[in-house]
């Protein structure tokens, strides 16, 4: 029997045979610079890992791609839809790599720490637009206009995320209602964008739109909060960041939150040690992490993650059942929810 893992990486690699060439194409018009930063920030460019040759994970390209044959569509004729999300899913990452003041991402410096802010910020821009001609290049207008309208919503959610991600910087703490919702604009939004467009493309009926759509909004919840436990946690061999990254530059992130929101001894010191960004008394990154792990952040984290985790999953077992999904294609998509939940980067 097939891990879920390896059937998970099958159906990656199979969203990098559909898409790749199709978006390299699509970038190739990106002329100057623009196109430069785009190539780089892809991977196609410069000194990139060989995990990165193809784009990175691709996971929100493969969820479209599966979500298609979910709803007993053609993956190919979803292709469209793939290489929107990933143009839209890197765009968003040179916005959030100048914003955030990143210097690193994917194991290497951050596209704007190679080029310059200004020209990351136009490179982003243009893949804005790009994406929306990927749609308008398709011949089914009632496709293309229910897949705009969808995309458009989903950058405005994105950039509300961003938002209340750049205002958070500047306060000492924020509701732990306020800084999922920042999660639900700045993630979730896209992921559930991928799987709606991708039941569209498919063909989907409206019920199996919304399921689909309502699944990757679970999934992308479970995608950021597994996230900001590896800002802290993770092996910065694999993350390709430094270890405690998140509290080095003070992140206000989903277990930090909860910690300061746990009327806790340790949450109380946590905020208060968190406000000390400079001077005699700052508390070093580790002593930081073990604060917000005895205050209950972590283990909160962990277990809204799986609980988002298991929404998606019960809402996959309604379309398991339903008429129309292609042999394959449900559990395909459920391991794809597994090697999100699971990953180590």
């Amino acid at each position: 029997m097939v891990s879920d893992r390896a059937r998970a990486e099958a159906v990656l690699k199979d969203a990098v045979a559909t898409c790749d060439e199709r978006l390299r194409r699509w970038v190739g018009r990106l002329e100057g610079t623009a196109g430069e930063v785009a190539a780089y920030q892809f991977g196609w460019s410069g000194d990139a890992p060989s995990d990165l040759r193809h784009g990175g994970k691709n996971v929100r390209a493969a969820l479209a791609l599966t979500c298609a044959r979910v709803v007993g569509g053609d993956q190919e004729r979803a292709a469209p839809a793939a290489v929107v999300v990933e143009l839209v899913h890197n765009l968003s990452l040179l916005y959030d790599d100048v914003l955030d003041g990143d210097a690193v991402r994917r194991h290497r410096a951050a596209a704007w720490n190679v080029f310059g802010p200004a020209a990351a910020t136009r490179s982003a821009d243009a893949l804005l637009m790009l994406a929306f001609e990927v749609l308008a290049d398709d011949g089914d207008e009632t496709v293309t206009g229910e897949a705009s309208t969808a995309l458009l919503d989903t950058l405005i959610q994105l950039m509300t995320g961003e938002g209340l991600d750049v205002l958070f910087e500047a306060e000492p703490r924020v509701g732990l209602a306020e800084c999922l919702e920042m999660v639900s604009g700045k993630t979730a939004s896209l992921i559930s964008c991928a799987c709606r467009l991708g039941a569209l493309y498919g063909g989907g009926g409206p019920e199996q739109v919304e399921t689909l759509a309502a699944f990757g909004h679970d999934l992308g919840m479970a995608f950021q909060l597994v996230d900001d436990l590896l800002g802290i946690w993770g092996d910065e061999a694999v993350t390709g960041k430094p270890v405690f990254a998140d509290l080095r530059a003070r992140k206000l992130s989903v277990p930090v939150v909860a910690a300061m929101a746990s009327r806790t001894t340790a949450g109380d010191e946590l905020a208060r040690r968190y406000a000390l960004a400079t001077g005699p008394g700052r508390a070093g990154e580790a002593e930081l992490a073990r604060l917000v792990e005895e205050a209950g952040g972590r283990r909160w984290t962990v277990e809204r993650a799986a609980a988002h985790a298991d929404r998606a999953r019960r809402r996959l077992r309604d379309l398991a059942d339903a008429p129309g999904p292609l042999p394959g294609a449900v559990a395909d998509l459920d391991a794809l929810r597994e090697l999100v939940v699971n990953r180590s980067r």
